[in-house]
């Protein structure tokens, strides 16, 4: 049952992941695609809501992700949908979109260094130069992406 659950888990993150770099593309591009939009929105708030199904005894870092990904989702979607991303809810909605791609992203990154014996190998403890040298690029070229968007996802 747990590996199930852990399969539907992961295919909705990988969902939610491909939707969500749609959906920067079209920001990068100035245009909205609503569907792709909820796509990533309803498969990404799915990936962080099935995270807290896992079997647990405290507090983990993945829990705190979880917690900080839906309040950015929560804005993502009143700026979208309910402002309509009208005046400053346009850029709050570029935002916290972008921000929450990235929290998915970087949460991928660390499953590839858990998971994928190369990456592994590198960063068995993930306190290696690799995964640093790994999330560092990440962190750059989201913040390089969220920059662009902001500048170009424009009112018509």
């Amino acid at each position: 049952m747990l590996q199930t659950y852990t399969l539907f888990h992961v295919a909705l993150s990988l969902v939610g992941i491909a939707a969500g770099f749609v959906v920067i593309y079209g920001l990068l591009k100035n245009q909205r695609l609503d569907r792709w939009t909820a796509l990533f929105l309803v498969t990404t708030v799915a990936t962080s809501v099935t995270g807290f199904g896992f079997p647990f005894t405290g507090l983990l870092p993945s829990h705190i992700f979880g917690v900080i990904s839906l309040a950015l989702l929560a804005v993502t979607i009143a700026a979208r949908y309910r402002f309509q991303m009208v005046g400053p809810w346009r850029l709050a909605y570029v935002i916290t979109a972008v921000m929450a791609q990235y929290l998915d992203v970087f949460v991928l990154v660390v499953q590839a260094f858990l998971k994928v014996p190369a990456l592994h190998k590198l960063a068995p403890h993930q306190t290696e130069p690799p995964f640093a040298i790994a999330q560092g690029i990440l962190l750059v070229s989201f913040i390089v992406l969220g920059v662009l968007a902001a500048k170009r996802f424009q009112p018509a």
